[in-house]
């Protein structure tokens, strides 16, 4: 299984290239698309027929992550009150209480940090992943997803047989498929085009 992918400025683009692919006698289930704004996309799916691409569900990751800024979040509002009862000569007494407020504040920002972290980690919205996993390089995955978060247009032509990468390259050429060097700064692909296992 080799995929495509390449991105589009306007659904418009997009839809011309899935209307092209199909065409060229691509399946539907082998096509897909992602876009950020939620109403055009779901234009986008009823023009074409074709199911938007969810990403991978972001997992453990997004819990971590969540913990750690919960973690920043309740030291942030903690620590300066503590020191502020330091500091005022009247407060010091209080000192011991601040201290024990900013244990709970840590506490409770890591556990709430988690939680938020959990609940969108259960999403179907890491494009990163999904992109990692059709073999797209690290760098470059980043950046594509970086270029959806700006507005642009995702679409992937996956190729069972292994011998239509070439034509999808080609037919999303003609309908604008931009290159990458031009989204994101920097870099050569105009679509990137490699086998689920990387190879």
């Amino acid at each position: 299984m080799e995929s495509v992918v390449a991105l589009f400025r306007e659904p418009q683009q997009a839809k011309a290239a899935l209307g092209a692919l199909q065409a060229r006698g691509f399946e539907r289930e082998h096509l897909g698309f992602a876009l950020k704004d939620v109403v055009a996309e779901d234009d986008l799916a009823q023009a074409t027929g074709i199911s938007p691409e969810a990403g991978e569900p972001g997992g453990s990751a997004n819990v971590i992550r969540g913990a750690l800024l919960g973690l920043a979040a309740g030291l942030a509002l903690t620590v300066p009150i503590w020191l502020l009862f330091l500091i005022i000569p009247d407060t010091r007494v209080y000192s011991d209480g601040g201290l024990t407020s900013m244990l709970f504040g840590a506490l409770g920002g890591l556990g709430l940090g988690g939680l938020f972290g959990a609940l969108t980690g259960s999403d179907h919205g890491d494009y990163v992943k999904l992109l990692r996993r059709m073999g797209v390089p690290a760098a470059q995955a980043e950046r594509l997803y970086g270029a959806l978060k700006d507005g642009h247009v995702l679409v992937i032509a996956r190729d069972p047989a292994g011998t239509r990468a070439d034509e999808a390259i080609s037919l999303m050429r003609r309908h604008g498929a931009l290159r990458l060097e031009d989204v994101a700064g920097g870099g050569r692909l105009h679509s990137e085009r490699s086998g689920h296992d990387g190879h």
